[in-house]
């Protein structure tokens, strides 16, 4: 994890500039929320409405990856405007991408709002726009690369969630994290499923892997929630959509419910198809996520035990404590 800092105004006036010619910035603001790379709102003068500056700080290749993606899924998928990149950056700044920013309120503070009825008719075109996603496949499962193109599997063999799990559990620093008898059940968790996560190793539909909250945008026009934007798809990879239900569903409560069952009945209405026990597995595979993260190395404290609780709640089948 980084904390991005703020450019001067003036080395955010050339950045953007040689992607979009002909305009001067007003003013430029650091976003708020960025882990991994630096996002800047600017307004530029004469007037075309603000942009967003993205400077791709954790992994250079993204830069290409998500332009390619959003060209892919434009017609069908609500994502941000890319107006230029510098895909190779520029004095010694960069990869980045300008884009155009998009009006809306995140799903995180639509919800903070705690209005059920907002709420639920947001989860509804979020399951929708969930569903448009997966409509774009590729050859075979894997992560993407620039292009789109598929890359490397989850992990080899005929089990590769339940192999790449056991990976992520033993690296030192998920190893400081948990407890050998913790570290032993949750392994077992996954092997003891093995046959059925089978059924989802194979799909090789469009995944976000990171289709939480934050990275949605919505906005109410004629009294109907959309989803305007969908942000940050340097994660991609070619799946199960599972693997999105259980990002966008991680905070659910099934004792407290708030986004259910209004999410999943716009994923089915807008063609999304989900298997016998979908929220089981849909959890069991945003734990896998969550153990690839707290094997990564250092978190925010307050991060870490979140993920911590949210495994343990998982393994323990009851909700989780936040």
């Amino acid at each position: 994890m980084r904390t991005p800092t703020p450019l001067p105004l003036e080395t955010v006036g050339r950045l953007v500039g040689r992607v979009v010619p002909r305009h001067r910035v007003i003013d430029a603001k650091l976003l708020p929320g960025g882990l991994c790379n630096t996002n800047i709102r600017v307004r530029l003068d004469p007037d075309i409405g603000a942009v967003v500056l993205r400077i791709y700080d954790r992994d250079p290749a993204a830069c290409r990856k998500e332009v390619d993606l959003h060209e892919l899924v434009r017609r069908t998928v609500p994502v941000p405007e890319v107006l230029g990149a510098a895909t190779d950056g520029v004095d010694g700044i960069g990869p980045y991408a300008v884009m155009r920013y998009v009006e809306g309120m995140t799903f995180q503070e639509l919800r903070r709002r705690k209005d059920a009825r907002m709420v639920a008719a947001a989860s509804e075109a979020i399951g929708r726009t969930l569903a448009a996603i997966g409509q774009h496949t590729f050859p075979r499962p894997g992560r993407l690369e620039a292009g789109p193109r598929v890359g490397e599997q989850l992990a080899a063999g005929r089990d590769p969630i339940p192999a790449f799990v056991e990976a992520s559990i033993g690296r030192p620093a998920f190893i400081s994290r948990f407890d050998d008898a913790f570290r032993e059940r949750l392994r077992r968790l996954f092997w003891s499923v093995a046959d059925r996560l089978r059924e989802v190793t194979d799909d090789h539909r469009l995944v976000h892997c990171d289709f939480g909250s934050r990275n949605l945008i919505l906005r109410e026009t004629a009294g109907r929630w959309e989803v305007a934007g969908v942000l940050d798809w340097e994660f991609a990879a070619s799946g199960s959509p599972l693997w999105d239900v259980g990002h966008f569903l991680r905070y659910e409560r099934d004792g407290r419910p708030r986004s259910e069952p209004y999410f999943s009945a716009g994923f089915r209405s807008a063609g999304g198809l989900l298997p016998g026990d979908w929220r089981r597995f849909a959890r069991l595979l945003d734990v896998a996520a969550l153990c690839d993260a707290l094997s990564s190395g250092a978190l925010p404290d307050d991060v870490n035990r979140e993920l911590v609780e949210l495994i343990r709640a998982t393994v323990e089948d009851r909700d989780a404590v936040l």
